[in-house]
């Protein structure tokens, strides 16, 4: 079974077992020659000539000597191959891994071979869509937005001056092969903290209490990179050997500020995150660079994709940097927005689906997406007590041009005011599929 695993398509082990196999045929060409030659050359009757007609199977009938020969032949390739595949493999494998190394090795070299996408976001969005791609592309590229200012990334950023790590650190666990393990390490919180009302942890001044494994040890990287934040996130993609890559939307930390209709300043990511009847944000500064690797990431994307994530907080902070929303409207691959499931507390009370798209749209100031793929299963399980509601779907939206609409069961059975991982994954590789020819005009006539 392991063997003929080895012989499926996409390992890449078949064109050089064949160049093998080649090569013994030759040199087994090359012996029967040389054995015919000494045959020839022996007296009739002599020991020699004896020794050949017995190497040669001369005793047997003519038409059996192939049989006899081909079939011990491929007795001895199967037999040395599955020994040397077994030699090689077993010393790799890790200790307690469940599957093969054959079965790894065909899943890596199949997510090689995946589109190249780039997520923009954060919070607990941008990591549910991460743990659904890993699965079908490591060619993944997650833009994390450096607005937090609460918790435990608010605090390291007070003290350190470092962007926020929490996003960063929880994109991290999503992308990490051993996602589990991972997830119990990074995300321990040193006991001490404080849990607030809303969800973010308070830490200790001056101590541990709150703070996450995953903070610390990019702070600290951070820290041995000299101070190079973008160095010290891509040393952690590096020493966790993440499916892709994670990055910063910049190296520098923003402050994010709204006002409302009734005329207030809000100023703070987790402020806004809490406020009703938002009309407008921005950040400070406003000329903040953008990460190098991040622009690179953007242009390079067969599919952009913007969401879930908190509208204002997790999704605009990234797109008002001025590079960041450059890149993206000028972007070459499909550019999709993936609306939320379920409304917000706070942000997005009572916004519909044409809201969503609206107020991203007119927050960017620019035109920035091409297809908007929402959950059309509204129904699909009981929500608890006090959940926030579905996103209904009015459409279209009040922007021009409106993206194209696509509807899909999206929604997780078990959390129905979140997105289910691997559903939310097919239906975005089943939409750039769909629009694979229109992206290509749609991207030069951008260019031109």
């Amino acid at each position: 079974m392991n063997l003929r695993r080895w012989l499926t398509p996409g390992i890449g082990v078949k064109r050089w077992l064949l160049v093998l196999f080649l090569g013994l045929l030759v040199l087994a060409v090359a012996v029967a020659h040389v054995l015919r030659q000494l045959g020839n050359a022996q007296p009739p009757g002599s020991i020699g000539a004896a020794l050949v007609d017995v190497l040669t199977l001369q005793f047997l009938p003519f038409g059996l000597r192939g049989l006899v020969i081909g079939v011990l032949g491929l007795a001895l390739v199967v037999s040395g191959a599955a020994g040397v595949i077994r030699s090689v493999t077993d010393p790799l494998r890790e200790p307690g891994a469940v599957e093969p190394l054959v079965e790894t090795l065909y899943q890596r070299r199949f997510r090689a071979r995946g589109p190249r996408i780039v997520a923009i976001g954060g919070g607990t969005g941008l990591s549910t869509l991460l743990r659904g791609l890993k699965d079908h592309t490591s060619n993944l590229t997650a833009i994390v937005t450096v607005a937090d200012d609460g918790g435990s990334s608010g605090a390291l950023r007070q003290e350190l001056g470092i962007p926020p790590v929490g996003d960063i650190r929880n994109c991290v666990v999503a992308l990490a092969d051993a996602e589990s393990l991972m997830s119990r390490l990074l995300q321990y919180r040193f006991p001490g903290g404080r849990r607030l009302p809303d969800g973010p942890v308070e830490t200790e001044p001056g101590g541990l209490g709150g703070h996450a494994v995953g903070n610390l040890l990019l702070a600290a990287l951070t820290a041995i990179e000299d101070g190079d934040f973008e160095e010290g996130v891509r040393q952690l993609n590096r020493v966790l050997a993440v499916r892709g890559q994670v990055l910063p939307a910049s190296p520098t930390p923003i402050t994010l500020s709204a006002s409302t209709v009734d005329g207030r300043t809000i100023v703070g990511q987790s402020n806004v995150m809490r406020t009703p009847g938002i009309e407008r944000v921005w950040i400070s500064p406003a000329d903040v660079a953008a990460s190098g690797d991040a622009l690179r990431a953007i242009a390079e994307a067969e599919l952009l994709v913007i969401g879930p994530g908190s509208l204002y907080t997790s999704l605009l902070p990234s797109l008002l940097i001025p590079a960041i929303g450059g890149a993206v409207a000028a972007a070459p691959g499909l550019r999709v927005y993936v609306c939320n499931v379920a409304t917000q507390r706070g942000e997005t009370e009572g916004f519909d689906l044409s809201d969503h798209v609206e107020a991203l749209e007119r927050g960017a100031g620019r035109a920035l997406v091409d297809v908007v793929l929402a959950n059309d299963d509204l129904d699909l399980a009981p929500r608890p007590d006090g959940a926030p509601p579905p996103v209904t779907l009015r459409w279209p939206p009040n922007v021009v041009p409106a993206p194209r609409l696509v509807l899909d069961a999206v929604v997780s059975r078990a959390e129905p005011h979140h997105h289910d991982p691997e559903r939310l994954a097919t239906a975005l590789l089943r939409t750039l599929e769909h629009d694979a020819g229109s992206v290509r005009r749609d991207a030069a006539a951008r260019t031109a």
